[in-house]
C-alpha cells in the first residue's frame, strides 16, 4: 500500500503518520509516477531553499516525470525556473509588482468586497465561494492586470479545469482551456503593446534594467502564472479561513470581540489550512540526502508545506486554530528565493475579505456541515461552502470535530 494513500480524503491524519514514522517517503506523486515525499518543517524548510533541488523540469530523469504539459510560451514561467533565469524575471518583475501598488489595491478590494456583499442582501443562505471566495479574487487580479469585465469569467472557468478537472468533461479540457488562455493573451498582449495603459501587463511589456526586458514566452508565461497564482490561491485562502473560524467557534467569537487579530490571525490560516497540500515538484541536480535518505539526482521530490505547519515539533498544539498564535515562519506561501511574489496581495485579499464579511454579517453562521473540498492535492480548497446570514436562520457552528474534513464529491 502506498504510505501517502488517503492523502485527499484525510490528509493531516496522513500527514501525522508519515511524520511519525520517518522523515521522507518513497510514494507514488499525483501523476503516478514515483515521487519522494518530505513532511517534516525542518526538512521541507530547507528542501524549499535548496539550490540543488531544481524547478526546472530538464533535470527529471527520462522518463520518471510526467505532470502537466504546457506549451513553452506559458511554461517559461518562475515555478519552472533556477537561477541565473529565476533571478533576472524575478528582479524585472518586482519592478512592476511593487508594495506601493498593493497598497493602492486595499481600497478597491475593499470596495469590490462590498459589492459582492451588497449583492447578497440582507438575509439569506449563500454558496460563499460561488458569491464571495472566487469573484472577489478574480476581480481584483483581473484589474491587476488590465483585463476587461467581459472576460473575467472565462479565466474563472480556465483556471478551475486546470486545477481540478470535471472527470465528466474529458481529458481534453485542460488542453482546450490551455489553447483558450494561450489565445486569449496573445491578443490582450498585442493590444496593451499598441495602446499601454495603467495596469500591470502595460508595465511588463515596458520594464527595463540596464536593457533587459521580459521576451514575449516570458511575458506571456507571466500573465499566465500572476492570473492562476493569483486567482486559485486567494480563492483557497479565504474559503478555508471562513471554514476554519466555523469549525473553531470561540475563535470566530474572539474575532468578532477584538478585529485587530485579524492581520496576524490571517498567517495562522495560512498555516493551518494552506492552499495547497503539496508544494512544486523539485529535482535533485545531484544525489541529495534529505533526513538522512538519499534520493538519487533526477527523481522527483514533493515537499509538503501544509503538512510541515502542522508539525507539532514546530507548531505545538498544530491541530488547533489559534489566532493569537505566533504563526510567522509558516512555509504556505514557500520559503527562499522561490517565496510567493504575491504574498502581499494575498494577505491583503484574505485579511480585507473576512473583515468587510464579518463586519456586514454579525451572525453569519455555517448552512451545511458537511463542507465539499476539491479533488486536488494541489489545490487544497473548497467547492462549496454554504452560509446563512440574517436573523433568525438556523445556525449550525459545531465543534471541529464534528464537521467532515473529507468529502469529495464529483467537481461543480
Amino acid at each position: 500500500m502506498d504510505p501517502a494513500d488517503g492523502l485527499l480524503d484525510h490528509p493531516y491524519d496522513v500527514y501525522r503518520r508519515l511524520r511519525d514514522t520517518a522523515p521522507v517517503h518513497r510514494i507514488a506523486g499525483p501523476d503516478g509516477t514515483p515521487a519522494w515525499l518530505v513532511t517534516r518543517y525542518d526538512d521541507v524548510r530547507a528542501a524549499l531553499a535548496d539550490p540543488r533541488l531544481s524547478l526546472d523540469k530538464k533535470h527529471a530523469t527520462a522518463g520518471t516525470y510526467k505532470g502537466f504539459s504546457l506549451p513553452p510560451a506559458l511554461d517559461a514561467n518562475l515555478l519552472n525556473m533556477d537561477p541565473p533565469d529565476h533571478t533576472r524575471i524575478r528582479r524585472l518583475v518586482g519592478r512592476a509588482f511593487t508594495p506601493r501598488r498593493i497598497d493602492r489595491l486595499r481600497g478597491p478590494i475593499r470596495h469590490t468586497a462590498d459589492r459582492l456583499l451588497d449583492a447578497l442582501g440582507d438575509h439569506g443562505t449563500t454558496d460563499l465561494i460561488a458569491s464571495y471566495a472566487a469573484p472577489l479574487p478574480i476581480t481584483v487580479i483581473c484589474d491587476l492586470l488590465g483585463i476587461p469585465d467581459e472576460h473575467r469569467l472565462d479565466f474563472r472557468v480556465w483556471t478551475d479545469t486546470l486545477v481540478a478537472p470535471d472527470p465528466a468533461a474529458g481529458p481534453g479540457a485542460a488542453k482546450e482551456a490551455v489553447v483558450a488562455m494561450l489565445g486569449y493573451f496573445t491578443r490582450l498582449l498585442a493590444d496593451k503593446r499598441r495602446d499601454p495603459a495603467d495596469d500591470l501587463l502595460s508595465d511588463l511589456i515596458a520594464v527595463r534594467d540596464e536593457g533587459d526586458r521580459l521576451s514575449e514566452d516570458e511575458l506571456m508565461s507571466l500573465a499566465f502564472l500572476i492570473l492562476f497564482a493569483g486567482y486559485e490561491n486567494t480563492v483557497q485562502l479565504i474559503g478555508n479561513a471562513a471554514l476554519a473560524l466555523f469549525q473553531h467557534p470561540e475563535q470566530l467569537t474572539a474575532l468578532r470581540k477584538d478585529p485587530s487579530l485579524l492581520p496576524a490571525g490571517v498567517e495562522e490560516f495560512l498555516r493551518y489550512e494552506g492552499p495547497a497540500l503539496l508544494a512544486i515538484r523539485r529535482f535533485p541536480v545531484e544525489d541529495v540526502t534529505i533526513g538522512g535518505v538519499t534520493i538519487p539526482a533526477g527523481e522527483t521530490v514533493w515537499v509538503s508545506p501544509s503538512a510541515a505547519n502542522r508539525d507539532p515539533a514546530r507548531f505545538p498544539g498544530p491541530d488547533r486554530l489559534d489566532l493569537d498564535r505566533d504563526a510567522s515562519g509558516h512555509l504556505s506561501l514557500g520559503h527562499g528565493i522561490h517565496y510567493c511574489l504575491g504574498a502581499p496581495l494575498a494577505r491583503a485579499e484574505t485579511e480585507i475579505a473576512l473583515a468587510a464579511l464579518l463586519e456586514r454579517f454579525p451572525d453569519l453562521a455555517l448552512a451545511d456541515p458537511t463542507p465539499r473540498w476539491r479533488p486536488s492535492l494541489r489545490a487544497r480548497g473548497l467547492l462549496a461552502l454554504r452560509v446563512s446570514y440574517g436573523r433568525n436562520l438556523p445556525h449550525h457552528n459545531l465543534p471541529h470535530h464534528n464537521l467532515p474534513h473529507h468529502n469529495l464529491p464529483h467537481h461543480r
